[in-house]
């Protein structure tokens, strides 16, 4: 996927090259077909780079927003725990182990224990059909 891309973003490179004549000095009066190049690239980037983040960051705050108590969850740092407490300071208590438990940000978790689970399956039953 990324050779195509890069094979599109050199086409557009050499056909910004192309767009005056030979021996034409870049004046002011360039043609509109001039900027054609930049719009793909910016195109590209949009669709290849800024929607997916968007839709990543879009789902993780609905993952956050939904946590509730007794839901198995990963921490930033490795650590697997079950929710015992969410304060409304944004403060989750996590127990890690019978009787020990660590209070983190809601932002350190970073997924719900079964989804992580999940999702490595559904690619590989993709990859396989």
């Amino acid at each position: 996927m990324y050779k195509n891309v890069i094979a599109i973003i050199s086409i557009a490179l050499m056909a910004m090259g192309g767009c005056m004549a030979p021996g034409a000095e870049g004046g002011a009066g360039g043609s509109p077909l001039a900027f054609l190049p930049f719009v793909l690239i910016f195109v590209l980037f949009y669709f290849l780079i800024l929607r997916p983040q968007q839709k990543q960051s879009r789902k993780k705050e609905e993952m956050l927003k939904s946590l509730k108590r007794g839901d198995n969850v990963i921490t930033a740092g490795g650590i697997y725990g079950r929710i015992m407490n969410i304060s409304e300071d944004d403060i989750v208590t996590l127990e890690i182990s019978k009787g020990v438990s660590v209070r983190i940000a809601r932002s350190g978790v970073t997924g719900l224990e079964g989804q992580a689970k999940e999702e490595p399956k559904d690619k590989e039953d993709k990859s396989k059909k």
